[in-house]
């Protein structure tokens, strides 16, 4: 199969749920290896979660099909798979020296270009590459922007549309200082 092939089954995906009234027009492919090993597609209005979209839904597939123990990994499984520790990129500006595998050696094939949660999930699950087949504009006159999100974010906190307001940094700090002073910490 190539991109043309996944492509087309992500469009597949994102026809059903509309045509199901599961959500948008929105369906995700996860591939390794040329092979699709994960399906998503959009279920906002199925599941009343406003994060159920299809990049996302793919994306906790992969995850449950790389990780059998999961959806609770114990310590002695914790390096297999997504979770594998493994050196960061030369050139990365990361901060630390090796980090879990994620979905990396995987790419992503989705019915439109993702949004800013999905893009994020994307960059967090560390996978290869993106492929789309409807571009943002395409997204819009069909009555879905991003486009205030973009913008909104980079405005300075104070100004958002929303409240993003620091308060009691002491209270958070209690759970990043046990991170910081956890031997065994595994760096995702």
């Amino acid at each position: 199969m190539g991109h043309k092939e996944f492509l087309a089954e992500a469009a597949r995906l994102a026809t059903e749920s509309v045509e199901k009234g599961w959500g948008g027009p929105f369906g995700s492919v996860i591939t390794h290896d040329g092979d699709i090993i994960a399906r998503g597609q959009n279920r906002v209005l199925l599941t009343a979660d406003p994060t159920a979209h299809g990049e996302v839904e793919a994306i906790r597939k992969a995850v449950q099909l790389l990780n059998p123990e999961a959806p609770t990994v114990s310590e002695e499984h914790q390096n297999e798979y997504t979770l594998k520790l493994i050196p960061r990129p030369e050139g990365s500006p990361d901060v630390v020296p090796e980090r879990a595998r994620m979905l990396q050696g995987c790419s992503i094939y989705t019915s439109g270009a993702p949004c800013p949660m999905c893009m994020s999930a994307i960059y967090w699950s560390r996978m290869d590459a993106v492929y789309y087949s409807c571009d943002w504009d395409a997204t819009e006159n069909i009555g879905f922007s991003d486009a205030f999100q973009y913008e909104d974010f980079q405005k300075p906190p104070s100004e958002r549309s929303i409240t993003v307001e620091q308060m009691h940094p002491e209270l958070g700090g209690r759970a990043y200082e046990a991170w910081e002073h956890k031997k065994d910490r595994h760096p995702y």
